[in-house]
């Protein structure tokens, strides 16, 4: 089965990722198909054997065609030759052959006896594993399907088999008061066809269908379900970067419009390694490398655990936002906890780091195209944080806050540097250090 054989679907992950199970299914229902199989084998021949009843030997014609259709509908499925249809065909073709086994094949092979004895010997049952095996292919129309062309093909044997009957008799035949005598001679004659049985046995076959397809179909909308949900996890995680902790994640997955671009009040934290081209000066490339990619790997998750989300890595720097895409009541004391925890970082690396943090207004959202976004933020505040990262090198300061953090300290040690000019903006701002 192809993406080809299915116009009425996109080709989206999802649909493949069904499709795959459906076919997963498919296989599952032809291993239960060919168990039944050799069940009925042995059924068959275990009661030649144990009570000496020869049966047709038909039968066991019937039942290796069916073996033999069921090993080749699995040997195509998922390959090239595969099509929409065959499901639909092998289902037809196995309801119909049991259906016509009991309009045609006699039950015993030395004396005519009416064929309806069939239908009274064994019964409906037998189609019922074919419409629950249906089930595994997680496709509700083919359910329906089943069943509907099971209560047709029951109905069409259960015709042919009376049709060359002289006499036949229901139970309307029952005079009012009958007795037990006259009840046990209806139902046992041979001419007794039991016409309300059969419209019985295929209005609960029907019902049946119409449960497990309702089932099926429900099972698929939470698979989908789940395969949107993890779709949605993904596209996190390419428009975020890896270190969004699952509790971010969860938080943006229940609220879809928060990658939507809109003007927040955030904090932004920009950080960069104080003297890295010394550093990186006589050391093999292959060395830096891996240092740098395991300090920011510890100062991302630093700044998740304190509910921020990396924007963007800034070669040996990064940039950090608190207060969106994930709203906060403190996103200051939250910044100003995570710069301390990268300073922290740092120090254990070997490191020395400037951190500049700015809160106020910004434009934030995912842009990008329709294969490739990022989650990004654009404004004043940002450019201040950056600024402010860059002058902390002027101040020998390991991080700088903007005034905006003057009324929400709480008691942090701070100094106060009375109206910076930061290059590259037009007035000057209040600068605090923090201790």
């Amino acid at each position: 089965m192809t993406q080809a054989d299915l116009p009425a679907r996109s080709a989206t992950p999802d649909t493949s990722r069904l499709l795959r199970a459906e076919q997963r299914g498919l296989r599952l229902a032809i291993l239960c198909r060919t168990f039944a199989v050799g069940a009925a084998f042995l059924w068959v021949g275990g009661s030649w054997v144990a009570f000496g009843f020869y049966p047709n030997p038909l039968i066991f014609v019937v039942l290796g065609v069916f073996t033999a259709v069921g090993v080749a509908h699995a040997c195509v499925i998922g390959t090239r030759f595969d099509r929409w249809w065959m499901k639909y065909a092998i289902y037809t073709i196995d309801i119909l052959g049991i259906c016509a086994t009991f309009a045609f094949l006699p039950v015993i092979r030395e004396e005519a006896v009416p064929q309806i004895l069939a239908f009274r010997a064994y019964g409906i049952y037998y189609l019922f594993p074919m419409v629950a095996m249906a089930t595994l292919s997680l496709s509700p129309r083919l359910v329906l399907w089943s069943g509907c062309v099971a209560v047709i093909g029951w109905f069409a044997a259960f015709f042919i088999a009376i049709a060359g009957m002289e006499t036949t008799l229901s139970w309307s035949d029952l005079p009012p008061g009958a007795t037990r005598a006259q009840y046990e001679a209806l139902f046992l004659s041979a001419d007794f066809i039991g016409r309300g049985n059969r419209i019985e046995e295929t209005g609960f076959l029907m019902i049946a269908t119409l449960i497990l397809s309702l089932g099926v179909l429900r099972a698929r909308r939470v698979f989908m379900a789940q395969v949107q949900a993890q779709a949605e996890r993904e596209q996190i995680a390419s428009t975020l970067g890896r270190y969004v902790p699952e509790a971010v994640a969860k938080r943006l997955i229940d609220d879809p419009e928060a990658l939507t671009p809109q003007q927040r009040y955030a904090v932004i934290l920009v950080m960069d390694i104080s003297g890295f081209t010394a550093y990186s000066a006589g050391r093999a490339p292959t060395e830096v490398i891996e240092h740098l990619n395991d300090f920011l790997s510890g100062c991302a998750e630093k700044v998740s655990r304190h509910n921020g989300v990396v924007i963007q890595f800034t070669g040996d720097g990064l940039m950090a936002s608190f207060g969106t895409p994930i709203e906060s009541a403190e996103p200051e004391q939250e910044a100003i906890a995570a710069s301390r925890a990268l300073m922290a970082q740092a120090g254990k690396a070997g490191f020395s780091i400037r951190i500049g943090l700015a809160a106020g207004p910004v434009a934030a959202g995912s842009i990008g195209s329709s294969d490739r976004q990022a989650f990004t933020v654009y404004g004043d505040t940002d450019n201040r944080a950056a600024r402010l990262e860059a002058h902390a090198k002027t101040l020998g300061r390991t991080s700088l806050l903007d005034g905006s953090f003057e009324d929400k300290l709480q008691g942090q040690p701070v100094e106060r540097h009375e109206q910076q000019t930061l290059r590259g903006l037009s007035e000057p701002v209040t600068v605090l250090v923090l201790a």
